[in-house]
């Protein structure tokens, strides 16, 4: 196994984090990096995870990245779309997406950059973002770290409910991790404010701090920990053996 680690392992073995000790709930990774890390907490550190095959099918095993024998999948049972939303309403589910806009309450955006009557850009809508933050926890993968992404001031839509609002959930709301291509965050600060955990090797504070719209209070400058041999097997041998993940990053 090469012992080069890439940008892309290691914010997939962090993201990983994110359903660590969550026992038997739904997760859905929404994307590349959010997807094979979901993956890869399934077969390391919560066993116990719900994982649909993308479709209708509850898997034992993740499906891997790319083309691939369905015929191989380990079905275990059946996830219909109603079985989805009895998950998502009663909060047995964990998402890990990642927004255009979010801001220092944790507000999200994926509807439009801009005055909403008359955009810069119209992106997805609103899509699941209410439902979702208002019932379950999320996390976040942000695969470029800018003050376009951490916004000053608020959201130009609000998509998903921030902390300010949290009161309005029913009692599940939380943004449990957050990672980019900088570092390791959370939304844990004095007054849920984001903070910082860690940082990716080869990036400062200062890198956090300029790339921020907001302040962020900084709990932590260490290094990101590695993924472990078996995680990098993980993911370089069952995951994603065709080598996607290195699209994100250009790799």
């Amino acid at each position: 196994m090469s012992e080069s680690i890439s940008l892309a392992e290691i914010c997939i073995s962090s993201s990983s984090k994110a359903w660590k000790g969550e026992g038997e709930i739904l997760a859905t990774g929404i994307g590349l990096i959010p997807r094979i890390a979901a993956g890869l907490a399934k077969l390391t550190h919560n066993p116990d995870l719900m994982m649909t095959d993308g479709e209708t099918y509850l898997i034992s095993q993740p499906a891997p990245m790319g083309k691939r024998d369905t015929s191989n999948d380990q079905v275990e049972g059946y996830m219909s779309y109603s079985r989805v939303f009895e998950n998502l309403w009663g909060g047995k589910r964990h998402a890990m997406v990642t927004p255009t806009q979010i801001d220092s309450f944790g507000q999200t955006n994926i509807s439009a950059i801009g005055d909403y009557d008359s955009p810069k850009v119209q992106l997805l809508g609103v899509r699941g973002f209410p439902g979702n933050f208002i019932n379950h926890k999320n996390s976040i993968f942000i695969p470029n770290h800018s003050v376009k992404t951490f916004v000053k001031g608020e959201v130009d839509m609000v998509s998903g409910m921030g902390y300010q609002n949290k009161d309005l959930s029913n009692g599940k709301f939380e943004i449990k991790l957050v990672v980019t291509n900088l570092g390791v965050f959370d939304f844990n600060g004095e007054n849920n404010n984001l903070q910082l955990l860690s940082l990716h090797p080869g990036v400062s504070i200062d890198n956090v701090i300029e790339n921020t719209g907001f302040d962020v209070i900084i709990k932590s400058d260490e290094v990101t920990q590695m993924p472990t041999s078996d995680e990098l097997a993980c993911i370089r041998e069952v995951l994603d053996p065709q080598g996607i993940r290195n699209s994100i990053f250009g790799e």
